[in-house]
């Protein structure tokens, strides 16, 4: 099976960033609109690199969320607990390749099964005990390589805490700062 990614092509960013650290430096920009009820459409922004502005994703990719009925959605798309871990699942599976590949392992599968625990008892605020997010994020890893042994394939899935932006994120406290425009 072909890499995922080739080792090359990761060398020659991480050369690109060593010699040039500002090309490491990332601003993605999304923008959103009530789509009706609980729903939301939001679609793909200026992305900043380095500080120079690319607007080719600029309207390109668009997703629309929603909650269940349960949650009085329509069920229109993915819930935001559902796009969170769509987006911790993103970051794992590009961490793993890119690791794997700079190591020269060929991964031949990357399988994750993620579950949030949360209760809308805090949301509410019906119990100040309660958080309003997730007590608790599990993340089932299945990887497969034609060419590692089970110990390096755990080694690789232990240093996802060490370079994860979405782990990171999740796991360390982030400002999220809301302004009024």
């Amino acid at each position: 099976m072909q890499p995922f990614v080739e080792a090359g092509q990761v060398a020659e960013v991480a050369n690109a960033v060593k010699a040039n650290p500002k090309l490491g430096q990332f601003t993605v920009t999304m923008s959103s609109q009530s789509n009706g009820g609980v729903s939301v459409k939001t679609r793909t922004e200026t992305t900043v690199q380095g500080g120079v502005a690319d607007n080719s994703r600029v309207g390109k990719f668009q997703t629309i969320g929603d909650e269940p009925p349960a949650v009085l959605g329509q069920d229109k798309g993915l819930s935001p607990m559902e796009y969170a871990l769509q987006a911790l699942a993103g970051c794992y599976t590009a961490t793993l390749t890119l690791l794997a590949s700079g190591k020269g392992i060929d991964l031949t599968k990357i399988e994750l099964k993620l579950s949030a625990d949360f209760d809308l008892n805090g949301f509410l605020k019906f119990n100040p005990d309660v958080r309003n997010g997730a007590s608790e994020i599990r993340v089932d890893i299945h990887v497969e390589s034609s060419n590692a042994s089970q110990d390096e394939i755990n080694a690789l899935i232990g240093e996802i805490p060490n370079h994860s932006p979405i782990y990171d994120l999740f796991t360390n406290p982030t400002p999220v700062v809301n302004r009024i425009v």
